[in-house]
């Protein structure tokens, strides 16, 4: 038998449910009941795409450290599903624990010797206790909610605190759900060891963080932003994206004198409908977004095209799931960086935002608007499932109510009735990006005409190679003014000099930044950048170059930002390693740290004298 684990606020819980048995709410109590404690959380909800009756995981992880990745490995397993059972029990760290369902007695085989087990009736329990066979189910999971308050000295003010304000307003579920929580707490302090070396201690470092997904962020980020059109057809991950869209909106832009909405959402009948409506909302003036996934960005490829060659902007929240075809709708990726940099047939190139956290995603959604207008073009928020769907700890969103709405180059009916130059695809003031007017503007001057099709610069049709030539290169160009318009990357220098360097983006960020403490507590120093958009800045090139041995860290199979820096940069794809995980479930530190542990070790002679030095 292995010594049990004995950590306080550092550890990880894993529960392992039946989807559509009312566990999420208890899930949801357990994890914030820790961070009412003053202690940091992460969760990640793993869950099938089907509505009941397939497996769903819930991890919580523990950490007064500030930790808000996943660690890899289960320190404690609350397993409810026979059928994941050998899988679950397996996953748990040596020296562990396993809490589960002792109504029916289980054969030893079914257990570990290196495990500490926790057994309690809990359907016997709630039989007593509930008449109502749905009750029975639901109350269930309260109670062992209630085994877990006592296990991990929880303490039980905060979890009854937290069922108050669930159940607002709704005072006849507050009794039982406080009578199932206690239920739990009675059996475990009674019949088993209490606490368990798992311990969860009053602290203070959550401080003013906030709780919050990443979808709701995005959605709160583009009203701020301007958005008052929205147009989308449901897929999973994105569709709460516009679900906290029109939740904001039905807040935020409501005429105050007259109620009205000042603000329009389409439920198209497909993707193709909703990016067709975003451009002709943008055309006409109006700040409109769509929020899809990988499918949805196959179907809107011709639209896509349109906008970029037109160069009418649009925004596109892409909230990343598992691929290619249906793949897996309810997991996690980062595979879709190279379908939405490219989008198109012809030669296109797409401005992508790559955001960490909901933080980011409420910051990048309004910058996308602004971008989108600035440029003339499409712009991607590359958002993922594990950001969108998952709660995630973060800086409070913040605003300057003296930031102005970017709109970029639209000429007014005043300086058209002045005489000014105007024609729709002119470079004028050699950033590339030509002016505009919106529709009606002029009763005479503006050109309504924007052009798919070849044109020269007055928007004319045109058949002649030289306007075509010109017209895609001066797009190449405006290309160029993006690079200095998008958010740079972030660079971290380690404690001492390294010729080894990671390059990484998105929800990968949290997994890495534990990663490189697990890497440098074994002697490994390694300076990081954390890219955040495409173009890429010069600091990215330089940084490569800078460094003998570069990882790059990702969530997809083929590499894709590795692809993006070896095209984009002429890089020798020999100096660029991949280190990848696609699986479907967010990336691990243990992952991480392990692959490039491994790598260093396995590596030639530059990273082998860095490992002795």
């Amino acid at each position: 038998m292995s010594q049990e684990l004995t950590r306080i606020n550092d550890f990880v819980v894993k529960f392992a449910n039946v989807n559509g048995s009312g566990s999420a709410s208890a899930n949801q109590l357990f994890a914030r009941s820790i961070l009412g404690m003053g202690v940091p959380i992460s969760t990640r909800n793993i869950f099938p795409s089907n509505i009941q009756g397939l497996p769903t995981w819930y991890e919580v992880r523990v950490s007064e450290a500030g930790y808000l990745g996943r660690r890899g490995g289960v320190d404690l397993m609350v397993a409810m599903n026979p059928q994941t059972w050998d899988k679950d029990v397996a996953s748990i760290d040596p020296g562990g624990y396993l809490l589960h369902d002792s109504t029916k007695p289980l054969p030893p085989s079914k257990f570990r010797e290196d495990i500490t087990v926790l057994g309690v009736p809990l359907t016997e329990i709630a039989n007593r206790a509930f008449a109502d066979p749905k009750q029975r189910q639901l109350f269930k999971n309260i109670i062992y909610l209630g085994v877990l308050s006592a296990l991990l000295d929880i303490e039980r003010g905060v979890i009854e605190d937290l069922i108050g304000k669930q159940y607002k307003g709704k005072d006849k579920l507050i009794a039982p759900n406080i009578q199932a929580l206690d239920l739990g707490r009675a059996y475990a302090l009674e019949h088993l060891d209490c606490p368990i070396g798992l311990r969860v201690r009053r602290a203070d470092a959550v401080g003013d963080r906030i709780f919050v997904e990443g979808n709701d962020a995005t959605a709160l980020g583009c009203v701020y932003g301007g958005a008052t059109v929205a147009a989308w057809y449901p897929i999973t991950p994105s569709t709460s994206v516009a679900e906290a869209f029109a939740k904001h909106c039905n807040r935020l832009r409501k005429d105050k004198e007259t109620g009205r909405n000042r603000f329009a959402i389409v439920q198209a009948e497909d993707e193709l409908a909703a990016i067709g409506m975003v451009i002709g909302a943008t055309w006409n003036g109006a700040r409109a977004f769509t929020a899809t996934s990988g499918p949805g960005i196959s179907l809107m490829q011709e639209f896509l095209g349109l906008a970029y060659f037109a160069e009418i902007p649009a925004v596109i929240v892409d909230v990343q799931r598992g691929g290619p075809s249906t793949g897996m709708p309810t997991r996690t990726q980062q595979s879709d960086l190279l379908a939405c940099a490219y989008a198109s047939h012809g030669d296109t190139k797409h401005v992508l935002l790559i955001p960490e956290d909901p933080r980011e995603c409420f910051e990048f959604a309004a910058r996308a608007l602004d971008l989108a207008d600035r440029l003339q073009t499409p712009v991607f928020l590359m958002s993922d499932l594990d950001i969108g769907m998952n709660h995630w700890l973060c800086e409070p969103l913040s605003w300057d109510d003296t930031r102005t709405l970017d709109r970029g180059k639209v000429l007014t009916f005043e300086e058209l009735e002045a005489g000014t130059p105007f024609g729709r695809y002119r470079d004028v003031d050699g950033d590339a990006i030509p002016y505009r007017v919106y529709p009606g503007t002029h009763p005479k001057r503006g050109a309504f005409f924007t052009r798919g099709t070849s044109k020269n610069a007055d928007a004319g049709y045109s058949e002649e190679g030289s306007d075509y030539v010109a017209n895609v290169d001066r797009l190449l160009r405006k290309f160029e003014t993006a690079r200095t318009l998008v958010p740079a990357p972030v660079i971290r220098q380690a404690a001492r000099p390294t010729r080894i360097g990671a390059i990484f983006y998105g929800s990968t960020a949290p997994a890495m930044g534990e990663a490189l403490d697990v890497l440098e507590a074994a002697g490994i120093h390694m300076d990081t950048m954390r890219v955040r958009a495409f173009p890429f800045h010069e600091d990215a090139f330089r940084f490569i170059a800078e460094h003998d041995t570069v990882f790059v860290v990702e969530q997809n199979r083929d590499a894709q930002l590795r692809t993006l820096l070896v095209n984009q940069g002429n890089i020798d794809p020999k100096r660029l390693i991949p280190v990848l995980h696609y699986d479907g479930t967010p990336i691990t530190a243990r992952f991480i740290a392990g692959e490039i542990s491994h790598r260093l070790a396995a590596s030639g002679d530059v990273a082998r004298k860095e490992l002795a030095s």
